[in-house]
């Protein structure tokens, strides 16, 4: 099949996990060719296409990306994919998309490399028993041990997702199931060339990890903090550049958000520190039931996520899951007709107060979590199980201590849940000995409650430093002093 298919085309940056899996589905030798399914999926911009285009190109694959269209032009494009994929002089003549992928099937073999459709969600809306189509098609050429190989692709995840979910069509039909996720933040600060820390984090929290956004400002990236300010105005605020209406387009495209003004306000609600189910219903005037439906749709979407506290059974939050969209709602949409009207310059100065309090900090906090998960071995007593936030009720001094960064062992049967590590995180504050107190009496309170806390790390992670007296007891090993050079251990010249 595609055996010979294995260097990753210069032109796609990282992805080499994704690159390694596609590339052993399409070489499958022996009885596993048979009816080959492969699902690939991931949010708009993050290169998808790059990667199954690329394969079914050096594989000698046929790429077929598909439309917002009708079914019968749908059908029409896809002849003249196969036409000119063929080399035929005309193309073939198909009734109807069973018709289609009874065609398909029976070439399938023929081909060298696996046949693509990409933005599969648009074929299906509008041909709902293609996925039945496939499922028949597939299971016959499994019968029958015929070979090939075929990769649906698509940026719709409520709908990829439910491909494979509970009793649809194609369930168990998949031999690779390939979800293509933004960059990690030190991933995303390579493609960038950035290598100063802070200016990666003040950058990662308005582009995130999506890499086309670069291309959207046609590699512009800041030069350093100081000139962070202006590279938002002509980045980002300015109305001429494809990132300005990015965040609204990314929800509009999103095939079940039908209201869109609504979905905006839960989004609004989220930005502006509004957390849980009953906070954003509140924000929005709504009752708290009424509302899961839009709050799972968002979720679908991986433009929100709902975070489990740690501490406290049964409560969670909710997070916006694109940093654009966070940057969005805290900073342009307040002020969306006069950043429209070209003055951007006007509204950033009263806006960069907003944007390190909502869109920074939190940001801050998330990627601390997310480095906790990949922290150089050694940094806690053993390898995280389970990282998040929640909070510890101090009943005796009537408050609740927050942990910004929990790290956790794994839950084993009759032993106490184990604390790796408690961490607070602040970054616009110098750091002190206070912070490491309060994490030190919420150990103390875990500990009571029946945790596992004899080995646990206390770690501040500070994006304007620590003060001398912290930096006295961090040792290293019981308290962490992480700041954002630590973050960035990896991409720093």
């Amino acid at each position: 099949m595609a055996g010979s298919v294995t260097a990753k085309p210069h032109y796609i940056f990282d992805r080499d996990v994704e690159w390694r899996h596609l590339v052993s589905f399409a070489s499958d030798t022996g009885a596993a060719r048979a009816g080959r399914l492969a699902v690939v999926s991931g949010r708009r911009r993050q290169g998808k296409t790059f990667l199954v285009e690329a394969l079914a190109r050096h594989s000698g694959g046929l790429y077929f990306g598909a439309t917002q269209a009708t079914e019968v032009e749908s059908l029409r494009l896809f002849e003249q994919a196969l036409a000119e994929h063929l080399d035929a002089p005309a193309p073939p003549r198909l009734a109807d998309w069973d018709d289609a992928v009874r065609y398909l099937f029976s070439i399938l073999g023929a081909m060298s490399g696996p046949v693509v459709i990409d933005e599969f969600p648009y074929l299906s809306k509008a041909s709902p028993a293609l996925p039945s189509i496939l499922q028949r098609e597939i299971d016959r050429s499994v019968r029958e041990a015929r070979p090939g190989a075929l990769v649906l692709c698509g940026s719709a995840l409520s709908v990829m997702g439910g491909l494979l979910a509970g009793s649809a069509p194609l369930r168990g039909r998949a031999s690779l199931e390939l979800i293509v996720r933004p960059f990690d933040y030190p991933v995303a600060a390579r493609f960038w060339q950035v290598t100063e820390p802070r200016l990666a984090v003040l950058l990662h929290a308005v582009v995130g990890g999506t890499p086309a956004y670069r291309r959207f400002v046609s590699g512009d990236a800041p030069d350093s903090v100081e000139d962070f300010d202006d590279w938002v105005l002509r980045a980002v605020l300015d109305p001429s550049t494809p990132l300005f209406r990015e965040a609204r387009y990314l929800l509009e495209e999103e095939t079940d958000i039908r209201d869109t003004a609504l979905y905006h306000s839960v989004l609004a609600a989220v930005a502006n520190g509004n957390n849980t189910r009953g906070g954003i219903a509140n924000y929005i005037g709504r009752k708290a039931a009424d509302i899961g439906h839009h709050l799972n749709v968002l979720e679908d979407a991986s433009l929100l996520r709902r975070e489990p506290d740690l501490f406290r059974s049964g409560r969670s939050t909710y997070r916006i899951a694109e940093p654009l969209i966070q940057f969005y709602q805290a900073i342009m949409r307040p002020s969306w007709g006069l950043l429209e009207s070209g003055r951007g310059p006007m509204v950033w100065p009263d806006a960069r107060s907003r944007f390190f309090a909502q869109v920074v900090g939190p940001h801050f906090e998330q990627l601390c979590r997310e480095y906790a998960v990949i922290a150089p071995r050694g940094t806690f007593p053993s390898l995280p199980s389970e990282v998040g936030a929640g909070v510890v009720t101090d009943p005796e001094g009537r408050r609740q201590i927050q942990i910004d960064v929990a790290v956790l062992g794994p839950a084993l049967p009759g032993e106490p849940r184990r604390v790796l590590s408690l961490g607070e995180v602040k970054w616009g504050k110098t750091m002190g000995v206070h912070h490491v107190e309060r994490l030190r009496r919420a150990r103390e309170l875990l500990a009571a409650k029946g945790h596992d806390t004899a080995d646990t790390v206390l770690a501040c992670y500070g994006g304007a430093g620590f003060e001398p007296e912290l930096l006295a007891v961090a040792d290293g090993r019981q308290v962490l002093a992480i700041g954002p050079d630590d973050l960035y251990a990896d991409v720093i010249e």
